[in-house]
């Protein structure tokens, strides 16, 4: 099967200082993007996860689109020379817009406040039908296991449809994201997601 995806925008951490089984799978999951020919939209800085898997992917053949805030950019966080593509934004609405224009897929590997609020954006815009992208959720070290809980709980008391489980995936490793990826078939969506 021949995939249609050729840029997946990663959501994940900017913190240097978490352990090392992150920084392990998010290189993995860097490479096997690189690996499949496909490029990295991120955050569009040296730090954290987030660059851990921009920079593998990289380093197998993948690109880097970076889009990075105004604000951040001026802080001297950017990092437009190892990126093929690099986009400053007025702030961090525009930067989301931003990555899901350039997007065909998106990741969320582990990460804090922004990574939550951006995963979510995207699951609520899949929901009403603004998109029909491949969403997945890499449970690394099940990091995520408390969100997972928290959407369960979510559609058990009728703030969700049931069939909001397939708006987006749950990886337990990269291998897993990826196949996902690559053998993504878009359903209907719109009316079936929306809110109760």
């Amino acid at each position: 099967m021949t995939s249609s995806i050729k840029n997946i925008c990663v959501f994940a951490s900017s913190s240097n200082s978490v352990q090392e089984i992150f920084y392990n799978e998010a290189r993995e999951l860097g490479l096997l993007i690189g690996a499949a020919g496909m490029n990295v939209v991120y955050g569009g800085s040296r730090r954290g996860l987030m660059y851990a898997c921009a920079g593998a992917a990289a380093e197998n053949g993948g690109a880097l689109i970076g889009v990075m805030p105004e604000k951040l950019a001026d802080m001297g966080f950017a990092n437009p020379k190892d990126c093929k593509e690099f986009y400053v934004t007025t702030g961090m609405r525009e930067r989301k817009a931003k990555m899901d224009e350039l997007s065909d897929a998106v990741i969320a590997i582990a990460g804090g406040y922004g990574t939550l609020e951006e995963i979510s954006e995207m699951i609520v815009q899949k929901q009403l039908g603004y998109n029909n992208k491949p969403i997945v959720i890499l449970n690394t070290d099940n990091f995520y296991n408390s969100l997972i809980e928290f959407f369960d709980n979510t559609i058990k008391r009728n703030f969700a449809n049931d069939s909001a489980k397939k708006l987006y995936y749950i990886a337990q490793n990269p291998q897993d994201a990826i196949s996902y990826i690559l053998n993504y078939v878009p359903e209907e969506i719109g009316s079936k997601f929306a809110i109760r």
